[in-house]
């Protein structure tokens, strides 16, 4: 019989603790924590990664890969917070397809002959991660002001 008791207490006040945990995990707060928390990690990848070889950008490529993984798999159900979930997957999708390509396009450049087909390797690599860094630069501008929204939404009351 005291064991019953027990479980009478136990069952509601366990109940009661996991509702207000997950009640809590998806209040404004809480989501906007987990979408700048996904945003910053992307955005740490980048810049320590600024300048770096042909095998650390693409490495950083698919570091980004796995960034815009993680931000499609959140469940936000604000709303708003869901249209800036997606906006950042697009940016972080494109900076990745950039960065792999502007790596990509520096491996080619560095293995080219000293001839005249690799002088034109070289010169379509160097076109190649122009156009690339132009992108990332225009989608890196995108997603600070994203950003700015994000943060100025988020310090709104509910």
């Amino acid at each position: 019989m005291l064991v019953w008791r027990k479980n009478i207490v136990i069952i509601p006040v366990g109940l009661s603790i996991a509702l207000l945990l997950s009640g809590c995990n998806n209040s404004k707060v809480a989501q906007c924590d987990r979408l700048m928390k996904a945003v910053s990690q992307g955005n740490a990848l980048i810049d320590k990664n600024k300048g770096q070889q042909v095998t650390t950008s693409l490495k950083l490529a698919t570091d980004l890969e796995a960034v815009t993984k993680s931000l499609k798999e959140m469940n936000l159900p604000d709303p708003k917070l869901k249209k800036y979930q997606d906006e950042f997957v697009k940016v972080f999708d494109t900076l990745g397809k950039q960065i792999a390509k502007a790596g990509k396009a520096l491996g080619s450049a560095k293995i080219a002959q000293a001839s005249e087909s690799g002088r034109e390797k070289i010169q379509k690599a160097r076109t190649d991660i122009d156009t690339a860094l132009t992108s990332a630069e225009t989608t890196a501008k995108e997603s600070d002001a994203l950003e700015t929204e994000v943060k100025k939404y988020c310090s709104q009351p509910e």
